[in-house]
């Protein structure tokens, strides 16, 4: 099953990782690549980069950033293969260990044959 764990920091937006936990993070996504699980990851730029595209009643409305709602901001993601949700969870627990503060949104993704029919 793959999975789509959506992180969302605590620290304000545009701080980076220290240098620890940028090695622990590399040592944390070579276990997890030569363990088949991470399939993708990547940091997202700042909110004030980017822009939210909305459609209601057939207009749309693009908003540029920066979102106010600072703890609603991705920070980055992870595409992973899991057996279970339950171990999407773990992983992403130890995602938050290296990384520290935030949350981790999980999301199980549609195989091919799943949204066919």
């Amino acid at each position: 099953m793959r999975f789509l764990s959506l992180y969302r920091h605590a620290r304000p937006e545009g701080v980076p990782p220290s240098e620890r936990e940028m090695a622990e993070m590399g040592r944390l996504i070579d276990e997890m690549t030569r363990a088949g699980v991470l399939l993708a990851t990547e940091g997202c730029m700042p909110s004030a980069q980017g822009a939210r595209v909305r459609l209601a009643q057939g207009t749309f409305a693009v908003t540029a950033g920066p979102f106010a709602e600072a703890g609603e901001a991705i920070g980055g993601f992870a595409l992973i293969q899991a057996r279970s949700r339950e171990e999407a969870i773990e992983w992403s627990k130890r995602f938050l260990k290296v990384i520290g503060d935030g949350e981790c949104e999980i999301r199980q993704l549609h195989d091919a044959p799943d949204c066919m029919g």
